[in-house]
């Protein structure tokens, strides 16, 4: 008998694309945003800190905004097999520009490139991934393990990287990401036979058929109160994550740049090694694998208490509550220090914080769409949760320009207020949020009456 749990190779070909992708991408990101900053004499471009997050912003928000298009191509007109290895093409041709990159535009060029590319690439590789599946009860499992082989990606380049540029330089490591990207898309065309049919025609040719079998009255019917109170929901919390996710790319930052960066208000050496900045980033990409399974234990013993588990606003806003404590400790470091550079510990401390905070917060996403949308409105309740992260990662730039008019310990001690202020509203409407988590056959009921 077959086992059920057994996944198929082409999962394997799709996760590692991941891996390569992200060693790229969040490399990429963070020489993007130093190499900006850093003084042409240094091998930089000379520009401000506030031009390298605003840069840096763009990277994030269009790489969110892109997959919409890309899913259009993949559901409509080509396949999203043939459109995963074009989308790393371009993002490799994307760093090959950042390697030659001299001007601020080409490093805007670069970006573009990036943008379509993992726009190409990213919605296309997870719907071929869930495909591979028949049993959709492993569908849960799977994409935890991708999350993993994700963040292993994100570990490693920045960890490599880190290193790397402070010996050869920041446009030899746009090349390796570029080289990096090439590599992948060898592997996945190599992957193509272990996909079966998945991805091989539009996504839209696959569905007609159970499209055409839907009622009509059922597409026609207007929404029910339920309905229209869950979109409000859903309106409402992805409020919540704009601030979410404006503040944690915020921390980058001045991470990068107040506490790194040449005029360095923590102390980044040990022994006679300096640690990279980037590491900051790999330290997120560690504290993402290592959290993965112990908060999946730790949720499924909250689940087998007799009050079963905390719902996921309450956890949503103890990834707020979280987020909010960390800015603390960020805010603490500067005020303890006085004149004197900060340990390295607060930015680790902080790091971590802030690392438990997203973890917490950020199964909220599709789960939550899924969950909460009315069916024929999926695809545009999806597309209200995108704008939010957009919106996050196009502002965080402006936000961070805001913030250098202000002492450094005033200005997170209010982020921290807020974040704070934000989970407790969240907590508190915990109740009126889930009484609208109600089975189907209930909706049916109010239609009814």
């Amino acid at each position: 008998m077959e086992s059920v749990q057994r996944r198929p190779f082409g999962f394997y070909v799709c996760s590692f694309a991941f891996t390569l992708e992200r060693f790229s991408f969040y490399s990429a990101k963070w020489l993007l945003t130093i190499f900006v900053a850093t003084a042409v004499v240094s091998g930089g471009l000379g520009l401000t800190t506030a031009d390298a997050a605003k840069m840096s912003a763009n990277l994030v928000a269009f790489t969110y905004l892109a997959p919409l298009i890309g899913g259009i191509i993949s559901d409509r007109i080509v396949g999203a097999r043939y459109l995963v290895p074009i989308g790393m093409i371009l993002m490799g041709v994307g760093y090959l520009v950042g390697w030659k990159a001299s001007s601020a535009a080409m490093i805007n060029l670069m970006i573009v490139l990036v943008s379509v590319g993992t726009g190409l690439f990213k919605c296309q590789n997870n719907a071929i991934t869930g495909r591979l599946f028949k049993d959709p009860k492993q569908l849960d499992s799977a994409f935890s393990v991708q999350y993993s082989f994700v963040n292993i990606g994100s570990f490693i380049g920045t960890t490599i990287i880190g290193v790397l540029a402070g010996t050869k330089g920041y446009s030899f490591c746009f090349l390796i990401c570029a080289i990096v990207m090439f590599l992948d898309a060898v592997w996945f065309v190599f992957g193509w036979k272990f996909l079966g049919e998945a991805g091989r025609k539009p996504f839209k040719v696959d569905e007609r058929k159970r499209l055409k079998e839907k009622k009509p009255a059922e597409e026609k019917r207007p929404l029910t109160t339920t309905e229209k109170k869950r979109v409000a929901a859903i309106i409402l919390v992805s409020f919540f994550s704009v601030i979410f996710w404006v503040f944690w790319y915020l921390a980058y930052m001045p991470v990068y740049f107040y506490w790194g960066g040449d005029h360095a208000a923590a102390n980044w050496m040990i022994g006679s090694f300096k640690v990279p900045t980037a590491w900051f980033d790999s330290l997120n990409g560690l504290m993402c694998i290592t959290l993965g399974p112990i908060l999946g234990k730790l949720w499924t013993r909250l689940a087998n208490r007799p009050q079963g588990d905390l719902s996921m606003f309450k956890k949503t806003s103890l990834g707020m509550l979280l987020l909010g404590l960390s800015y603390i400790i960020f805010a603490m470091a500067d005020v303890v220090r006085g004149g004197q550079l900060a340990s390295l510990g607060w930015i680790i401390a902080f790091g971590v914080v802030l690392s438990c905070g997203e973890m917490v917060f950020s199964p909220l996403g599709n789960s939550f769409i899924s969950k909460f949308s009315p069916p024929r409105l999926l695809s545009t309740m999806m597309s209200v949760w995108v704008l939010a992260v957009f919106v996050a990662g196009k502002s965080y730039g402006w936000v961070y320009e805001f913030t250098l008019k202000f002492k450094f310990s005033t200005v997170y001690f209010v982020v921290a207020a807020i974040a704070i202020t934000a989970g407790i509203i969240l907590w508190s409407l915990d109740k009126k949020l889930n009484s609208l988590v109600i089975k189907d056959d209930e909706i049916n009921n109010q239609v009814n009456v």
